[in-house]
């Protein structure tokens, strides 16, 4: 026995009960015939079980009214049997509870598509100007063509501001000596080659750590021929005799060629016709020798080649005196010279009485001066006004002498090797 309980108030029923619930507890804790791993398990693993069941049969026992000693059968063999059933009962309910992860619905596929990233195009906001001694670059303030003008003070030419802006048209202006702002230089076989570099360094808005730009920077290179004089010095190593300079200096190539109406290419063709004008520009290449000014000193007008005969008619004479529009009220003149080295002219056309060809050959004699020295009597281009005479190069006194006589010079006469030219 696992306990005794003396009974001396308490009435039939609840003498059973507490009885039958003694039992209980000796079934599970006094089954010698069982092994140690079955009781360990009872006890630790189904104590509740046994407990409730042990409720369970106290209940039956009293609405019988029957005592332990009219028990047939052990109410330990009775116990676990029921309990094994209970044991049944638990693990394996009738309804039974089913739960899936839920399915989340897919996101439809991307279609393909025909994609191509696009690349930014060059803004051209650039532009430079390499002078003879120097740089000009303009730079655009919309710099990289996004429509956003940016700051002006952000733009440098190798570190050096800007100069000038112009700001209607957006545009900052930066000058700069060849060899100043950041400039490098290196020489190549043929070239000098000076280099620039517009920087922009990007900056936030003030304020702000925003920045809408990246940092640029754009290169500039300026090239140079390195056999080329640019300048109005000689060009003469020091060992070169004074005479090979002497006659380096005397090879001026002089020219007489007719013009388009525009003045811009050699006229293809010498046909005129009555009430034409002939374009005539006459130059000098002096290479090696010092800027020169050039002259018309007289010209002739003949129905052959040969001076000496036929028809002659002389309309630039007296040293650069042009006659024509004096002699016939004709519009021929020396127009306003532009380049020393090159003189222009208008003569119009005409023709020689008795003369069934209608060829004319004109012969002009040209000349050269230092280009610094005075306009004079023997060194002039004077053409014939209502007014009177009027130099093209702005000397009217040197043309005093054109209704009279010029100062008479030595004047080399036409050889084949001279300044003669004939059309």
């Amino acid at each position: 026995m696992c306990g005794f309980v003396e009974l001396e108030t308490m009435g039939l029923n609840q003498c059973v009960s507490v009885a039958l619930l003694v039992v209980v507890i000796e079934c599970v804790f006094g089954a010698s015939s069982r092994s140690s791993a079955y009781r360990y398990q009872n006890v630790v693993q189904d104590s509740q079980e046994v407990d409730a069941r042990g409720r369970w049969l106290a209940l039956q026992a009293t609405n019988g009214v029957r005592s332990l000693r009219q028990q047939s059968t052990p109410l330990s063999s009775n116990l676990l049997t029921s309990n094994i059933q209970f044991k049944q009962d638990m693990t394996n309910p009738t309804n039974q509870l089913f739960w899936k992860f839920p399915v989340i619905s897919e996101e439809p596929a991307q279609p393909h598509i025909n994609f191509e990233l696009v690349q930014p195009e060059s803004a051209n906001s650039v532009a430079a100007l390499c002078l003879e001694n120097g740089v000009q670059v303009e730079v655009k303030l919309d710099f990289f063509g996004t429509g956003q003008l940016l700051e002006p003070t952000l733009f440098s030419l190798g570190g050096c501001a800007a100069v000038d802006m112009d700001a209607e048209a957006g545009v900052l202006i930066f000058q700069s000596a060849l060899q100043d702002c950041g400039s490098q230089q290196f020489v190549t076989e043929d070239e000098l080659v000076y280099l620039f570099a517009i920087e922009y360094t990007a900056a936030p808005f003030q304020g702000t750590s925003v920045i809408r730009a990246s940092s640029a920077t754009v290169d500039i290179e300026c090239h140079y021929p390195r056999k080329h004089n640019v300048s109005s010095d000689l060009l003469q190593p020091a060992w070169v005799p004074f005479a090979s300079s002497a006659v380096a200096e005397e090879v001026l190539v002089f020219s007489l060629t007719l013009m388009t109406a525009d003045w811009m290419y050699e006229r293809p063709s010498s046909v005129f016709f009555l009430g034409d004008v002939l374009n005539f520009c006459a130059s000098v290449k002096p290479f090696n020798h010092v800027p020169l000014r050039i002259f018309v000193d007289h010209c002739v007008a003949t129905a052959n080649q040969d001076m000496s005969s036929g028809s002659l008619y002389s309309f630039i004479e007296n040293h650069g005196c042009f006659t024509d529009a004096k002699y016939t009220g004709s519009s021929s003149t020396f127009l306003p010279r532009v380049e020393n080295d090159q003189l222009q002219f208008q003569l119009e056309s005409f023709r020689f009485e008795n003369e069934g060809s209608g060829d004319i050959f004109i012969t002009c004699f040209l000349k050269a001066s230092i280009a610094d020295s005075q306009i004079d009597g023997l060194h002039k281009a004077c053409s014939f006004k209502p007014n009177g005479w009027i130099s093209s190069d702005g000397s009217d006194v040197a043309c005093g002498c054109c209704d009279s006589s010029c100062e008479v010079a030595d004047v080399p006469s036409a050889s084949p090797g001279g300044p003669f030219f004939f059309f």
